[in-house]
């Protein structure tokens, strides 16, 4: 797992004060331009599908889509997206959740998932845990069962971790880099 990590930390390309002045932003982009890097990242998850039973994977606007949508290929599983509000037609899911300043709503089309599904959540990062935290809640709604939450990489320092773990239910929340 070392080699892998090393890969991907090698392909995660640091911005400093983006979106703003004193945040350094992780910016996926190169790793996603390099095929053996993204086919390592993709293998990877897959693999945490595989082992967490996952029957569907949900992927987490926006990158998450991106990180999940071949996850759910390599794995033989569906892929399906939650969006933000007003993002998806017909009828919806909708869960609110608090953000540092102010608040936001996520959806999901119910149909989608069902009782018998265990649901891996995919994205890219996991920070403050509010949109993953919501989406656990989203997908609890929806009569599913949570299988697992896999990301590329964890920012420990915003307790992120801490906010998910207690919505999880004693499902793995996993991530391949620690930042």
């Amino acid at each position: 797992m070392t080699d892998i990590k090393e890969l991907l930390l090698s392909r995660i390309r640091d911005v400093e004060d983006y979106p703003e002045q004193g945040v350094m932003f992780k910016d996926i982009t190169p790793l996603l331009a390099d095929p053996a890097a993204f086919t390592a990242l993709t293998d990877a998850l897959a693999e945490i599908a595989e082992r967490t039973g996952a029957t569907k994977i949900v992927g987490l606007e926006a990158r998450g889509f991106i990180l999940g949508a071949p996850v759910a290929v390599r794995a033989g599983l569906g892929f399906i997206p939650v969006r933000k509000t007003g993002k998806l037609p017909g009828a919806t899911l909708r869960q609110a959740y608090e953000l540092e300043y102010g608040s936001a709503e996520i959806e999901v089309h119910a149909e989608d998932l069902g009782a018998d599904d265990r649901i891996l959540i995919v994205d890219d990062v996991l920070a403050t845990g509010g949109t993953a935290e919501a989406a656990i809640q989203l997908i609890h709604r929806a009569g599913a069962e949570v299988a697992g939450v896999a990301v590329l990489m964890e920012l420990g320092f915003l307790g992120g971790r801490g906010r998910v773990e207690p919505a999880l239910r004693g499902a793995p929340l996993e991530a391949l880099l620690q930042v």
